[in-house]
């Protein structure tokens, strides 16, 4: 299905969403087409939604280059797995696994051939999803430290709040269908 038919389609207790997702992403003017449509697919990725995920992606590819595409489902990938991990060690009051290597691989991080700012905001908004403070608070200082100004970061972050809210309808829909009448 389209996105915008997706969107089209939610239901009338989430028109904010709509109107949302219509001026702050289709009307966006903060983000670059990659930052805004990288921070798209990252986060609808997180969702689990997989009609949001599918019909973003589709629509990305007509604005990312395939590089850019792959680099936010790497993005979206790799802070799933440490998202859970560094949420752990800032949730557990037990200070001994901090010092403890962790061992994952993250070379990703490293070699997704895209603009770094873009690849770590990218990081930030999936981080926002998936509630880890440590990863916020890292990528939040690397992307400011790189120059992004806090309109930016926050315009990229509103995106990611209307791409999951759109998911958590439309998995609240699939759960709750609606009565025959």
């Amino acid at each position: 299905m389209a996105l915008d038919d997706l969107i089209n389609g939610l239901p009338a207790y989430a028109k904010d969403l709509k109107l949302n997702f219509s001026t702050l992403v289709r009307q966006n003017t903060e983000l670059t087409p990659q930052q805004l449509w990288g921070t798209v697919v990252s986060t609808a990725i997180a969702t689990r939604n997989p009609d949001l995920t599918a019909a973003t992606i589709e629509e990305a590819a007509k604005v990312l280059s395939p590089v850019a595409l792959d680099a936010a489902k790497a993005a979206a990938a790799i802070m799933g797995m440490n998202n859970i991990y560094y949420r752990f060690h800032h949730l557990t009051e037990n200070e001994k696994y901090a010092t403890l290597p962790a061992r994952l691989r993250m070379n990703v991080l490293r070699t997704h051939n895209v603009d770094h700012v873009d690849f770590e905001l990218w990081c930030l908004a999936v981080s926002a999803v998936n509630a880890c403070g440590k990863c916020v608070s890292s990528h939040e200082n690397v992307v400011r430290q790189k120059g992004m100004t806090e309109e930016v970061v926050n315009a990229a972050i509103r995106v990611t709040s209307i791409v999951h809210a759109i998911g958590v309808v439309l998995d609240s829909e699939k759960a709750s269908p609606t009565p025959a009448a």
